[in-house]
């Protein structure tokens, strides 16, 4: 299929925004897939994300290759991220993605960062979607990744967030009017499960069922939309196989053999 990125919008700031879902460790591909579009010469000079989306999001505003920070998400993947505590209200504690960001990414701010970037995190207490667009770089994306049941809220000007896919898994609305096109990647494609062991498939297993709704009307609110089918084959807190993500993100992409707008 060849997509041509012709645009019927009104002129706008920025001629590409990337809108990057949410997946878990799925987040590989996020990578395979800006690297594929970098190489067909289309860079993101907006970006949205959420959950892994927001992690991937949150380097590559910060001026990363999709390479390089494939290198940095491998080397502390998302069961490096994850540290076990006696939990309150959720399971696992996910404080050293905070500082795994602040330790490679000098803006504090989300402001900061050299390409414009926006944050799904989802308010608790009034019970609706938030894009953040300013504010504490790591304490907004770790607020954002943070699965329900699995992970304990983040605290953020005394209210508790988590993650954003409950509202929006692909994270369209904040880019949509700013860029002449927008491109979705959303890397949690539907699937059937048959067997769920414990506690833990249980609790992914119903969060993504949840997003799920939000994701699907999502191919009719932007240009180009990406969704590598093969990646329901992997679970979303397991790392082990970040390369195979990476490459379905890649090879995926490059069938679409998408081309930059004249």
């Amino acid at each position: 299929m060849l997509n041509s990125l012709f645009s019927t919008k009104k002129a706008a700031p920025y001629r590409y925004g990337i809108a990057l879902g949410g997946g878990g460790a799925r987040g590989f591909a996020h990578l395979g897939a800006l690297k594929a579009l970098n190489e067909a010469g289309i860079k993101p000079e907006v970006i949205s994300g959420v959950s892994a989306g927001a992690i991937a999001g949150a380097f590559i505003a910060g001026g990363f290759s999709p390479d390089e920070v494939f290198g940095i998400m491998k080397e502390n993947r998302l069961g490096n991220f994850t540290s076990i505590q006696i939990p309150r209200d959720g399971l696992l504690n996910f404080d050293k993605l905070r500082h795994t960001i602040a330790r490679y990414i000098p803006a504090k701010n989300i402001e900061d960062l050299p390409i414009p970037f926006y944050v799904a995190a989802s308010n608790l207490n009034e019970g609706r979607v938030e894009y953040f667009h300013r504010g504490d770089l790591g304490k907004i994306v770790q607020a954002s990744a943070s699965i329900p049941v699995l992970f304990s809220p983040v605290k953020i000007d005394g209210k508790k967030y988590v993650d954003g896919g409950i509202f929006d898994n692909v994270p369209i609305a904040p880019i949509k009017e700013q860029c002449e096109t927008t491109i979705a990647i959303n890397i949690s494609p539907t699937q059937r499960v048959d067997k769920l062991n414990n506690l833990i498939d249980i609790a992914t297993r119903t969060f993504h069922l949840s997003v799920d709704a939000t994701s699907c009307r999502k191919k009719e609110e932007c240009d180009i939309y990406i969704e590598p089918p093969e990646l329901y084959n992997y679970p979303i807190l397991d790392a082990s196989r970040a390369e195979q993500m990476f490459f379905i993100g890649y090879e995926y992409t490059k069938t679409l053999r998408i081309q930059p707008s004249e």
